[in-house]
């Protein structure tokens, strides 16, 4: 079974590659895919983002990196005939903003979404967190 693993991953962090790394043992193949997100101000230039993908699957075999920044999610998931989303839940805050895309996909496309709860101990580290640090310490992301 294939399952598409997407975000803006502006920037990878440690709980993005935590989710890709259960992922690739749940499922035969997954896609790992940096997508569009409107309500998101883009950081990194999607170049950079699939490098830092392609370094986060380094070693899972069964991992492919891809980008789809113009269109549905449902539409890479006909194209790329992917019937399961694999999203990372921090929290229910988290769940709640999920649970409406996930009915939508199903809706649309048949697409079911599988949840898998954060590690706690890298629950706390959002894409904008790790953003807001490198910036304070005069860093990049």
């Amino acid at each position: 079974m294939r399952a598409l693993f997407p975000g803006s991953f502006d920037p990878v962090t440690p709980g993005h590659q935590d989710v890709l790394r259960r992922a690739s043992q749940l499922f035969d193949d997954v896609v790992v895919c940096v997508m569009f997100n409107a309500s998101k101000t883009g950081r990194l230039p999607v170049a950079e983002r699939l490098e830092r993908l392609r370094a986060a699957a380094e070693g899972l075999t069964n991992v492919t990196v891809d980008s789809h920044t113009g269109g549905l999610l449902v539409d890479y998931c006909r194209e790329a005939v992917i019937d399961v989303v694999v999203r990372g839940v921090r929290d229910a805050k988290d769940l709640d903003y999920e649970m409406p895309m996930a009915r939508m996909n199903h809706e649309l496309a048949g697409v079911e979404t599988f949840f898998i709860p954060a590690d706690p101990a890298l629950a706390h580290v959002s894409s904008s967190l790790v953003t807001a640090m490198g910036r304070y310490a005069g860093g990049s992301v």
